[in-house]
């Protein structure tokens, strides 16, 4: 299937102040496109190329951001006092984003079931997410890195991938979210060959790579946007 939009952002994790893009749309954002068309409990989806079938361009803008996130212990004393109040005005911050503009991607997937799953073939899912795509139905609204770039998508066309080999480095392979809580990076070498970023199947191992590992090197303290 293919996704584009007039501008997208695929936040860098390891920049902690203003969001600055990845150049190549990341796996865990195409998963997170595939889940809000067609998900179960009893489906993964595994990235395993990414076409980039438009020029890589960039724009910068600035947006009104808040400077800090609101705590699970906060929620929780704003809605036992409906006295207590949170001003968002007084909490706000303007920042630089660089962001990615007028792109176009074909994400390459494969479906594979849950070990917990019913003996259902891989097929059916497939065939599932294929309609949905082909009726532009979705659960919710997909996205390109944060929510308000909206992602159109639809089915494959004859868009070939744009002319260009580049190394982009270590990329945000995805998140996982152990049972003790928290959230966990991992992360691959990424690279363009002809407008294609194969995605390996395992991340680089943790001994392998200097990034950052958990959610306290979040962009800024709100997301990575996938």
């Amino acid at each position: 299937m293919e996704v584009s939009g007039p501008l997208a952002c695929f936040t860098r994790p390891e920049l902690k102040v203003e969001r600055v893009s990845y150049p190549v749309m990341t796996p865990s954002a195409a998963v997170g496109v595939l889940e809000a068309i067609f998900w179960k409990p009893e489906m993964a989806y595994v990235i395993t190329a990414i076409e980039v079938l438009k020029p890589i361009e960039w724009t910068r803008v600035r947006r009104n951001e808040v400077k800090s996130t609101v705590s699970a212990t906060e929620v929780a004393a704003l809605r036992k006092d409906p006295g207590r109040r949170y001003d968002v005005e007084t909490d706000r911050d303007q920042r630089n984003s660089m962001l990615l503009r007028d792109v176009h991607y074909r994400i390459r997937a494969q479906i594979l079931r849950a070990p917990h799953a019913a003996d259902v073939p891989e097929q059916k899912y497939r065939d599932q997410l294929r309609r949905r795509v082909d009726k532009g139905a979705c659960f919710a609204e997909p996205y390109l890195g944060c929510r308000e770039f909206t992602a159109f998508f639809g089915p494959q066309t004859d868009a070939r991938p744009i002319d260009r080999d580049e190394e982009l480095g270590v990329m945000l392979h995805s998140i996982v979210y152990p049972a003790s809580g928290g959230e966990q990076y991992r992360w691959f070498h990424a690279q363009l060959h002809q407008g294609v970023m194969p995605v390996p199947a395992a991340p680089l191992g943790a001994d392998k790579v200097a990034m950052p590992v958990s959610s306290a090197w979040r962009a800024d303290g709100s997301g990575t946007g996938r």
